[in-house]
């Protein structure tokens, strides 16, 4: 979904997302630095070039990870944080049981492992949702370069705030919404992260499935199904297998604001 040089004009099918070309040097050719997950690392805290290169030569290239590979999993140990860089994948806690909840959904932009920073193993697991690629960046070589870039060390302490506040937001949207509210908000956060990354806010692709959906929000599949169904009889949205379009975002962002 990103990796190339020209910011979008309209949605691409995820088949295009993963078809992108191979990732252009970051010291070279700047501007991609602006579609590339590791944006939130770079441009925010005005690197130079020499900056720039420096960052650059740590990070592994892009690695194409197959649906439903792991990126990582729960108890391994932590050496590299991920950007994903086109694809999707899904965080989730998997239990001794061998019961798996599912913890959040990353898009490209998105950094993985950000958890792990507090330990020396990951907390989690992550899977590809689909044909997806990252670039690798080993965390012990970010950690010293922090310490000669200004700035960098804060802009990854912001992106840990950022995933602890989604949690947080996550527990208050599962405990306190009716079912109807639970998947109207999913919906609307994935349109705006949608938006953020430059493509429709109103029509888009989930590449997670209902079961994964009803894991997220607490629910039952069979209840997920009938509220898909019900949000396109009410005429809020059309979905097709995967594809979903938006119709009415006011009436969703209302149901979300019907704290139960």
């Amino acid at each position: 979904m990103i990796g190339y040089s020209n910011p979008p004009n309209r949605p691409r099918s995820h088949r295009e997302f993963a078809m992108v070309s191979p990732v252009v040097e970051l010291a070279s050719v700047r501007n991609l630095c602006q579609q590339c997950g590791l944006y939130k690392l770079c441009l925010p805290v005005g690197l130079g070039k020499t900056d720039l290169d420096q960052l650059d030569h740590l990070i592994k290239r892009r690695r194409s990870i197959p649906k439903g590979d792991y990126l990582y999993r729960a108890g391994e140990p932590f050496t590299l944080l991920y950007a994903l860089r086109s694809g999707s994948a899904k965080t989730l806690l998997q239990h001794s049981s061998g019961m798996e909840h599912v913890i959040g959904f990353k898009l490209p932009g998105d950094l993985l492992g950000l958890s792990a920073i507090n330990g020396n193993h990951y907390t989690n697991s992550a899977i590809a949702l689909e044909t997806s690629s990252v670039c690798e960046i080993p965390f012990t070589q970010l950690e010293s370069l922090s310490r000669t870039i200004p700035g960098l060390q804060h802009h990854v302490l912001e992106l840990m705030s950022r995933e602890i506040q989604a949690e947080h937001e996550k527990v208050a949207v599962c405990s306190k919404l009716s079912a109807e509210a639970r998947l109207a908000s999913l919906l609307l956060t994935l349109s705006d992260r949608f938006h953020q990354r430059g493509y429709s806010a109103q029509e888009f692709n989930l590449s997670m499935s209902r079961s994964d959906i009803a894991n997220l929000l607490g629910l039952a599949v069979e209840t997920v199904s009938r509220l898909f169904t019900q949000f396109e009889q009410q005429q809020l949205l059309l979905a097709d297998r995967k594809h979903i379009k938006i119709l009415n975002m006011h009436t969703l962002s209302t149901l979300v604001e019907m704290i139960q």
